[in-house]
């Protein structure tokens, strides 16, 4: 069975080796009549310090979409992309996925320790875990 992701999908990315990680691991799944919104969530600090100035994230952002682009030019269907801002990742990525009225929040898991996913919240298992809309875990295609 083949999985063809023909409408709207969600693509969080932390960082531009996970944008491009997911966006090759998704490529195979588009159809002409697909939209790849691709987000980048800023966590804000909810009155506290923010973790670096808001410049320097918005570059960050940048290069993640920049690597989603190229990873998914020659793919059919269309690419978009949005930063987000909010104090929960999860759920701004959701809000997002319904604002866009996306069929799919779509992601490559990204290796860590069990140390490392305490530490950072655990998106993707909370991506599961707290789904609102299908969540599509897709497997590495890395070269």
């Amino acid at each position: 069975m083949t999985l063809t992701l023909d409408g709207t999908v969600i693509v969080p990315a932390a960082d531009p080796d996970d944008g491009e990680r997911t966006a090759r691991a998704l490529g195979g799944h588009l159809e002409p009549s697909s939209t790849v919104i691709a987000v980048n969530v800023i966590e804000k600090a909810g009155g506290g310090i923010d973790k670096a100035p808001m410049e320097q994230r918005k570059e960050h952002a940048d290069e993640i979409f920049e690597q989603v682009r190229d990873a998914l030019d020659d793919a059919p269907g269309a690419v978009e992309t949005q930063v987000l801002y909010g104090t929960d990742v999860v759920e701004r990525i959701f809000e997002a996925a319904r604002e866009e009225r996306a069929d799919a929040v779509v992601f490559n898991a990204r290796e860590g320790n069990r140390l490392s996913e305490l530490l950072t919240g655990d998106v993707a298992r909370r991506l599961v875990k707290e789904a609102s809309i299908p969540v599509v875990a897709l497997p590495d295609r890395s070269p």
